[in-house]
């Protein structure tokens, strides 16, 4: 085997990683469908494609149906802590370029994305923007020959949509997030359930009784406080806009600054984007036993800089819980070394909410390689994809819409000027 194809911990744990794709292969519809369809029209056929995504089943399964329509696949994490070894061992038995390793360094981290863009892609699919930051900050030479590329999350199209009001974006890049199909579903539906299967896998403990605090009311933070409300917590949201903030309070929430949420709290889960939402002043305050969790996309809300210095003890306490305890004798819990939590702890979202989100990846990268729009700036989703998308999902669960007859067709058709 050409081990310069890949850089990963053990290529002998693919038959359990084979194991997981094949299950989530077995729930994901969409995917399947398209899968068949790329099959049969190889819109890919010749390209490259890049893709840093949080390297687990389902991102393995949406390499798969990129390779199905003739990519060749060069393929990292996004995420040091949501490799798994398995899966990257099972994508470089499928004959993929693989360069991700659970646990890495920074260094080891960015010689990956390296690894990747080493191919000179033709399309890339990203996970916050490194590998397109790394483009255009050392490795422009790439970018003539770059068709364009795909952004999965907020803190990505932050980034992009940055880029391109200050002129340095130098391709296409279609905002996958922003799709209805994605954000409505995956933000609140996936995270809001993913960042609890995280919680509980890691400490074991329950939420009823305990008041939750959800730093960000964004699609995201939503999806957190809804679920955390239904599973028994006292909910408080902290929030910066003040129509997030009394949509929340209208959704039953308790709203307050961080500084008289901080007092409060028994579980803090950051969702903003921001650096330094919980900080060492808001530590210092906190009750003994705090679990302390992040699910944006970047481990930079919770200041654990501040938490080490201030801190007169820390201890590993599990996997992924540290504990540090305080001049005051107080012990907070840091899951998943502040990065996200939800993928940390857990395999992620559910495959069937990623089936969505990734069917709207696995046709915008189609329509780069098929229409190839040539204007460098952030595109939306086209609106026929998102209805494909919600079309196709409400048939693989056996439901559908409502149809207009003629007579309410005629009556729409009056409305207009």
């Amino acid at each position: 085997m050409n081990t310069n194809r890949f850089l990963i911990a053990d290529e002998t744990l693919y038959p359990s990683g084979l194991d997981k794709i094949e299950w989530v292969r077995r729930n994901m519809a969409l995917l399947n469908l398209i899968e068949e369809s790329f099959r049969i029209e190889q819109p890919f056929k010749g390209l490259r494609i890049a893709l840093s995504v949080h390297l687990e089943a389902k991102t393995a399964y949406l390499c798969k149906v990129l390779q199905a329509g003739g990519a060749e696949m060069h393929v990292t994490g996004s995420n040091p802590l949501s490799t798994q070894d398995d899966v990257a061992a099972a994508l470089v038995h499928e004959g993929m370029s693989v360069f991700a390793v659970h646990g890495a360094s920074p260094d080891v981290y960015e010689k990956c994305l390296m690894r990747v863009l080493e191919s000179e892609p033709d399309i890339i699919i990203d996970d916050g923007a490194d590998l397109v930051t790394l483009i255009h900050t050392k490795l422009p030479h790439l970018i003539p020959k770059i068709i364009g590329g795909c952004e999965e999350t907020t803190t990505g199209i932050h980034r992009l949509l940055a880029m391109e009001k200050d002129g340095t974006l130098r391709f296409p890049m279609f905002s996958v997030n922003d799709a209805q199909c994605k954000h409505l579903f995956d933000n609140r539906y996936g995270t809001g359930q993913s960042v609890f299967d995280g919680i509980d896998r890691t400490t074991n403990l329950i939420v009823a009784g305990k008041t939750v605090v959800v730093a960000g009311y964004g699609w995201c933070g939503r999806g957190v406080a809804m679920r955390a409300k239904g599973l028994g917590a006292r909910v408080i949201v902290t929030e910066i806009d003040p129509i997030k903030a009394i949509e929340a309070v209208m959704d039953g929430f308790t709203v307050m600054p961080m500084s008289e949420a901080a007092k409060v709290g028994d579980v803090f889960i950051t969702v903003t984007g921001m650096c330094d939402v919980i900080t060492e002043a808001h530590m210092r305050s906190m009750k003994n036993g705090v679990l302390l969790s992040n699910a944006g996309h970047f481990d930079v809300e919770i200041d654990v800089a501040g938490l080490k210095k201030i801190a007169v003890e820390t201890r590993q306490m599990k996997p992924n819980i540290t504990g540090y305890r305080l001049d005051n004798g107080n012990w907070l819990y840091l899951l998943a070394e502040g990065r996200l939590v939800n993928l940390a702890s857990g395999d992620g979202h559910p495959a069937e909410i990623m089936d969505m989100s990734f069917a709207i990846q696995a046709l915008c990268a189609r329509e780069l390689a098929v229409n190839r729009p040539k204007e460098a700036r952030v595109y939306a989703v086209p609106d026929a994809i998102d209805a494909f998308v919600a079309n196709e999902k409400l048939k693989s669960i056996g439901a559908a819409v409502d149809v207009l007859t003629e007579k309410q067709k005629e009556y729409a058709n009056s409305w207009k000027v």
